[in-house]
């Protein structure tokens, strides 16, 4: 038992590392060759778990393998449009002109409801709304709608202003965030004397954010 315990322990913190370092993506924004690389990772790393007759580096080495050949992949899809073509694809145009394609859509296999549930997840539930639209290499619409049925934007209403960041924490459960407070130019001293200011300790502050300029939301434990 404590063999299959001290195994579980080293792929599961080898898998952690793994997909650290194949990047940050959701499931669903994976690319083909990601997603396969994924599969083939989770099922390989449960082997030498079921199986403690084999040795671990039966697990540890493919994962390696697979991890540093889906790194190089990247690289190389960098440098070469070729490769990407090969590894991710390229996104699809059902929709050009308010026109639907229904080739295009054949061709990649996307039905009349992929496209329908797509719109609903963008609130758009008529399809005569939609002048362009792109099916990604991850699978997901991409919709450009017609002028009428756009949102209005500040520029449209002539609305003027200036471009900032927005807030981000800068406390959170008591602990400061100082990657936060370097980036927003936030000193210890500033944090120090606006808690003093509100009357309540750093242990005791739940969360913190602050804007570029200063203005702060503050939100106590209790």
């Amino acid at each position: 038992m404590s063999v299959v315990f001290l195994r579980a322990v080293i792929l599961y913190i080898l898998l952690i590392f793994t997909v650290r370092l194949m990047g940050k993506r959701q499931i669903g924004e994976l690319q083909p060759s990601e997603l396969a690389i994924t599969i083939l990772i989770s099922n390989i790393a449960t082997l030498p778990v079921e199986n403690t007759e084999l040795p671990l580096l039966t697990g540890i080495i493919p994962i390696i393998t697979l991890a540093a050949l889906d790194v190089i992949m990247s690289w190389l899809g960098m440098k070469s449009r070729l490769v990407r073509r090969f590894t991710c694809g390229k996104p699809v145009i059902i929709i050009s002109g308010g026109r639907l394609d229904r080739e295009s859509m054949r061709s990649i296999r996307f039905t009349v409801d992929d496209l329908a549930a797509s719109l609903r997840e963008q609130g758009i539930f008529d399809i005569s709304e939609v002048q362009f639209a792109v099916v990604e290499t991850t699978g997901k619409l991409s919709v450009y709608q017609k002028f009428p049925d756009r949102n209005v934007t500040n520029r449209d209403m002539q609305i003027k202003g200036r471009d900032e960041d927005p807030s981000d924490i800068i406390i959170a459960d008591g602990e400061l965030v100082s990657g936060t407070m370097e980036r927003l130019n936030v000193t210890s001293e500033w944090v120090e004397n606006t808690l003093r200011r509100e009357k309540i300790k750093l242990d005791n502050v739940f969360i913190m954010s602050v804007s570029p300029d200063k203005k702060y939301t503050l939100i106590p434990k209790n």
